[in-house]
């Protein structure tokens, strides 16, 4: 049986051999996408290179991307969820497409990876008409060749939603709701630009007997690949990204057509471990393991420890690894949800009989298990587990003050006619799950020693649960103009703010300082924001010479060029980054400038795009400037009206 290491290796190794550049992962925080808060596909980093900017290392790439995705974080405890992942990830920018994509695929799999091909299943896009899209026969017979060449005999359902499966059924059309990819999901929820396309999944099937299973509660429902009985798990998505959302709503195809694979390693390896359960690989056994040491329970001993060791297992380690990308525990952007798995480990902790302090005690497990894919984990093992611990003692002291809203809510609540006691409404924890990031369960547990009743008795986690999905619903709504602005759109606005950010840098370590370094930027067509080290606040006198040199150089209608150039080259000449590891051994420099060589004002590595001379930009006007945390300001600029 291979290894979840061996995996990452043997994938990146056959993509090599198949001409691929590897390129390192990312960092889980993305930079100047603010789309989103983190990376939550491989595809996230390569957006840029799949809208047509040349890639440095070529039209062929591979990688093993970090991910996380927060939206996942309550559906964490079952067999197949994780909040962390790693992607493993192939592009075709305008070279290879379905017939190399999809064998190159199968040939991991079966002949690397060793899993058996009649385990095998795969999804197509069934086409739409409404969208004036084909349905996707070539790859139907891209996967009926490369089964009958394992001896297999590869028939084609055509719905299995209703239909389940026939015996010789291993390929199946679903809709765009399931096999259609883009970063906003179906085609109707597309902004303008954002490129997506039809895609042909993969599937591992575990065994009939789940889903016949006399507790199975799917056992009399048709099975088909994509139900819920938990028979079958993805483990790999090909994305044949061929179009481009257009203005009155139609698609147009790519002037590239590009393949973009995605693979979950967690789930490859469950795969290669013939059992469903991601949390039995490697990537969790050795946090289970000392989870066991530690609590004196067993993972396995009923279904809510077998929860309880999930949920810790994940959620300790994300937050290592974010950490290890500079998100700690706070309570604003990224830091909210690295602080949500920390409350959310120790309260699960508690479940499993763990009273005392014990994050830190994983950190060095989880930083010895990735070692060697991310050594940078290790080389802050000491200062990860200091931060955490951290946030284990502010919890509990969060956990004080909640207990006095809890006593006061005891004491302020009307008297209900038929219990004589006190209650806790769901309003009410909600409140304290939002003020003190109090897991309702913890609520629930707390309302009861307390003698509170819970209002509605029968239904309070459904109507609990409601209420947070509400809320989530109605965040998403409000930030989902995000999604409208930021670099990947690709907008005349925010590749402007994206050259000026550059201009901004240049200016503040020239009024500043050569200490100032980016530490992070935001841009939407309204505005640019730019995160920079400086111990102390900037003063209106700086500001205003940092604005003023800004617009000087705009008006000076400096050429922007760019250069693709060795990395270490590109740093002998004096271009400047500050996020190195995350750049291949070749990059993209953008200089401004009279000459690239010696005459310029900024020489950054950088992905792009820019505006090709500095007067396209405009005149620009300070909005703002604060703090962000210890020795780091943030300051917003904005286009002169």
């Amino acid at each position: 049986m291979v290894t979840p290491q061996q995996i990452r290796s043997k994938y990146l190794s056959f993509f090599e051999k198949q001409q691929h550049a590897i390129i390192p992962s990312a960092p889980m925080v993305p930079e100047n996408d603010p789309t989103t808060l983190f990376t939550g596909s491989g595809m996230q980093p390569m957006i840029t290179y799949l809208l047509g900017e040349p890639h440095p290392k070529g039209k062929r790439i591979a990688d093993s991307q970090k991910c996380f995705r927060s939206q996942d974080i309550e559906e964490v405890g079952d067999n197949r969820h994780t909040t962390f992942f790693e992607m493993l990830g192939n592009w075709s920018l305008g070279d290879y497409f379905k017939k190399e994509q999809l064998r190159w695929f199968f040939t991991f799999l079966t002949d690397e990876v060793g899993l058996a091909p009649e385990r095998l299943f795969v999804t197509v896009f069934r086409g739409s008409p409404d969208l004036n899209i084909p349905q996707d026969d070539e790859s139907v017979a891209i996967w009926k060749e490369l089964f009958s060449e394992k001896g297999i005999t590869a028939t084609v359902g055509e719905h299995p939603e209703q239909d389940g499966m026939s015996g010789t059924d291993r390929i199946f059309f679903y809709n765009e709701k399931k096999n259609w990819w883009s970063r906003a999901g179906v085609p109707g929820n597309m902004p303008v630009g954002e490129p997506g396309g039809p895609d042909s999944e993969m599937f591992y099937d575990f065994g009939a007997e789940l889903q016949l299973h006399e507790h199975s509660p799917w056992k009399d429902e048709p099975c088909h690949v994509n139900c819920d009985c938990g028979r079958f798990l993805e483990i790999g998505n090909s994305v044949f990204m061929q179009y481009q959302k257009q203005a009155d709503g139609s698609f147009a195809e790519l002037p590239q057509k590009n393949v973009d694979f995605g693979g979950g390693l967690e789930r490859i390896a469950a795969a290669a471990n013939g059992d469903g359960d991601v949390f039995k690989t490697s990537l969790f056994t050795s946090i289970i393991e000392k989870l066991e040491e530690i609590s004196g329970k067993k993972y396995s001993e009923s279904e809510e420890t077998t929860r309880s060791f999930r949920v810790i297992a994940d959620h300790m380690r994300a937050a290592v690894l974010l950490a290890s990308d500079g998100v700690f525990p706070s309570n604003k952007e990224q830091g909210y949800f690295a602080r949500r798995l920390v409350r959310r480990s120790i309260r699960y902790g508690k479940m499993i009989g763990i009273e005392r302090s014990f994050l830190a005690e994983l950190v060095p497990i989880i930083a010895e298990m990735y070692q060697d894919a991310y050594p940078s984990v290790a080389e802050q093992q000491e200062k990860i587990a200091q931060g955490l611990a951290q946030e284990e003692q502010k919890f509990a002291k969060s956990i004080e003050k909640g207990l006095r809203e809890i006593e006061q809510i005891k004491a302020s609540t009307t008297i209900q006619k038929s219990s004589k006691k006190p209650f806790l409404t769901v309003d009410a924890a909600f409140r304290l799950y939002e003020t003190f990031g109090f897991p309702v369960e913890l609520s629930v547990e707390i309302a009861k020693e307390k003698g509170l009743d819970l209002v509605p008795a029968e239904n309070f986690l459904e109507d609990f649960e409601k209420r947070r999905k509400n809320h989530a619903d109605q965040s998403r709504t409000a930030s989902a103009g995000k999604f409208k602005g930021g670099l990947q759109d690709q907008s005349e606005e925010t590749v402007k703010f994206h050259t000026a950010t550059h201009l901004l840098h240049a200016a503040l370590r020239k009024i500043l300082g050569t200490h100032v370094q980016q530490k992070g930027s935001n841009i939407t067509a309204e505005r640019l924001r730019f995160d920079f080290s400086h111990p102390a606040a900037v003063t209106p006198s700086e500001v205003e010479q940092v604005l003023v040199q800004v617009n000087e150089w705009i008006a000076q209608d400096l050429p922007v060029t760019r250069q693709v150039m060795e990395k270490q080259k590109a740093l002998q000449s004096g271009a400047i980054a500050f996020f190195i590891e995350k750049y291949p051994d070749e990059v993209s420099v953008y200089t401004i400038g009279k000459d690239a060589e010696k005459d310029w004002i900024s020489k950054e590595f950088c992905g792009g795009p820019h505006v090709e001379h500095t007067a396209q930009i405009g005149k620009l006007k300070f909005k703002k400037e604060e703090a962000v945390s210890a020795g780091v300001r943030r300051i917003y600029l904005q286009f002169a009206e």
